[in-house]
């Protein structure tokens, strides 16, 4: 006679499938959230010229430090006006004693060069050098980049956003560019902070997409829920060597009158 003893058999399969299923729904899950959490190019764009649009007058001095590998090391200091709510801007240089009182004049959507010696107005564009610097008057002016530019898209027509890494701190990367005919730069690489949105470095381009300058924001200082980039390096792509930084202080909002944003006012501080 057989002795047979039935033992019970475990049979997991349907609960293997419902963890593997499960694990699948989760991990679309938090990658469909990842996605939503992913700013438009747009958004980026809106952001950054919403936190550093400052509605109040600025008063600051500004001094550049430019390192050139035929002159040499020159620094070179400003003061810097901008009026908020026409977003006009002068700045005035006050050394070395070769640059004191040549200016540069933002007023009525025309940027102008003064010129101490000649007594002479320039009409000049957004990409033109600060005493030969590789700051230029677009570093001064408010950022408009929501409406100066479009990010570039993919075969479906979604902006192309990459997540990396500057350094240790966690960015987006983005490409945009423009149509305009007055833009500094019609193509732009940006790396933008995750957490705030804030660039921390930006490639400028020229419409053939070569590379002209690289621009760092080494440095910020929150107003209220608003931010001034206080320091920047330009290091020139053409020019290998060739570097300026520039650095943002003495900051005061009291109301500035709107005939300092004049040729006539930038003309009488030469007599």
């Amino acid at each position: 006679m057989n002795d047979k003893t039935n033992y019970p058999v475990s049979n997991n399969r349907p609960l293997t499938i419902t963890i593997f299923l499960t694990t699948i729904l989760i991990a679309s899950s938090l990658s469909a959230t990842s996605l939503k959490l992913k700013p438009s190019i747009n958004k980026i764009l809106k952001k950054i010229d919403k936190q550093q649009t400052i509605e109040k007058d600025v008063t600051a001095k500004v001094t550049i430090l430019q390192q050139d590998i035929e002159q040499g090391i020159k620094q070179m200091e400003s003061i810097y006006f901008a009026k908020g709510s026409t977003d006009q801007f002068l700045i005035v240089m006050t050394a070395p004693e070769s640059e004191k009182g040549n200016g540069y004049l933002k007023a009525d959507d025309h940027f102008w060069m003064y010129r101490r010696n000649t007594r002479t107005f320039q009409h000049i564009s957004r990409d033109e050098s600060i005493a030969g610097s590789d700051a230029n008057t677009s570093d001064f002016e408010t950022p408009k980049y929501e409406l100066q530019y479009k990010g570039k898209k993919d075969s479906d027509n979604e902006d192309i956003i990459q997540t990396v890494n500057l350094g240790k701190i966690p960015a987006y990367k983005i490409d945009v560019s423009s149509d305009l005919p007055n833009v500094a730069y019609p193509n732009l690489t940006i790396w933008v902070r995750q957490d705030n949105l804030l660039p921390l470095k930006i490639q400028n381009k020229s419409y053939s997409n070569s590379l002209i300058s690289t621009q760092y924001f080494l440095k910020y200082s929150k107003i209220n829920d608003k931010f001034i980039a206080i320091k920047q390096m330009v290091i020139d792509n053409f020019e290998k060597g060739n570097k300026t930084v520039w650095e943002i202080t003495d900051i005061t909002f009291s109301p500035i009158d709107n005939h300092i944003f004049t040729k006539a006012y930038l003309e009488n501080l030469s007599n």
